[in-house]
């Protein structure tokens, strides 16, 4: 079987000699598009590739078409709203994600903005601590947990709302369970996102919800950035001068709320999340792995597209 890594960005050195490794072992061939410059490229690539791993490459239905021999798709992290689910279905791909292989570093990585944005981003001025405040998270899953969890060493209050898992597993990790959204963040200095990019979540989080935070609040995200109605938050943070949002997805008009508000919003240059030496690792090796399960016994278990 010929496996496909196609990666405009590519995975590091390492990560690609792991998946080499794991693939031809397996008795199957790797092959590399890395870097490339046009759709042009991908679909000829995809031609005769019977398993595909992809970054934030998006394997569109157009892809999945071209992909004649396509039997599995894998996309390397935890987000999968880049791949075409119901095109892949109705070609009988298996597409599947690689949920946990990212999380710390997205983790680590929302309390580090929430640090740089209490400390005026590094700038002269009298900042504020993370010790006392309470961070509501929205989606307790497993970046939501690990948040929590190094939250926790700053000395920081855990609310999370998840509608998804049960309440006892919340509080089993002595989180308190917020009732509904209103509460999360009508009770959170700081709320981090973790929701995916669902036809229910796009533009969900609006005016209504952010206007609710306390004073001084924040709003961190490292989900993606489809879920903020960019026209409301540019409202809400116009009405409200004491708010202030950090995206490592910079939104669509993020010039224009760099212009209005300077110091209360932040941006990362591109999406960082997962841009760790061993995030970007464990991500390809995982995908490796559930590609030659896949082939050898017909294991699914991460499959998207039930």
């Amino acid at each position: 079987m010929k496996v496909l890594v196609a990666t405009e960005k590519p995975f590091a050195k390492a990560a690609v000699d792991g998946i080499r490794k794991i693939v031809e072992e397996s008795g199957n061939t790797l092959a590399l598009l890395e870097k490339y410059g046009s759709k042009e490229e991908l679909l000829e690539a995809v031609a005769d590739a019977d398993a595909l791993i992809v970054r934030s490459d998006k394997v569109t239905k157009e892809v999945v078409e071209a992909a004649k021999n396509l039997k599995i798709v894998v996309r390397a992290g935890a987000g999968f709203d880049n791949l075409d689910l119901e095109a892949c279905t109705a070609k009988g791909v298996v597409a599947m994600n690689t949920p946990g292989q990212n999380s710390n570093a997205v983790a680590e990585l929302a309390l580090g903005m929430m640090v740089y944005i209490s400390r005026n981003q590094f700038t002269a001025g009298t900042g504020a601590e993370l010790k006392g405040k309470t961070l509501g998270i929205q989606a307790y899953g497993n970046v939501g947990r690990l948040v929590a969890k190094i939250a926790k060493g700053f000395g920081m209050n855990i609310m999370a709302f998840d509608p998804f898992l049960p309440a006892e597993k919340i509080e089993a990790d002595d989180v308190t369970v917020a009732k509904d959204l209103d509460e999360l963040y009508s009770k959170s200095n700081f709320v981090s996102l973790h929701i995916p990019a669902t036809p229910q979540t796009k533009k969900s989080i609006g005016y209504d919800l952010i206007s609710k935070m306390p004073k001084g609040g924040c709003l961190v995200n490292t989900a993606r950035k489809e879920v903020i109605n960019e026209e409301e938050l540019v409202k809400v943070l116009a009405e409200r001068e004491d708010l202030k949002y950090v995206t490592d997805i910079a939104a669509d008009n993020q010039a224009e709320l760099n212009e209005k508000f300077g110091k209360r919003v932040f941006a990362t240059p591109k999406k960082m999340g997962a841009e760790t030496a061993e995030a970007n690792i464990n991500a390809g090796l995982a995908a490796a792995n559930q590609i030659v399960k896949f082939f050898t016994t017909g294991d699914k278990t991460f499959q998207l597209n039930k």
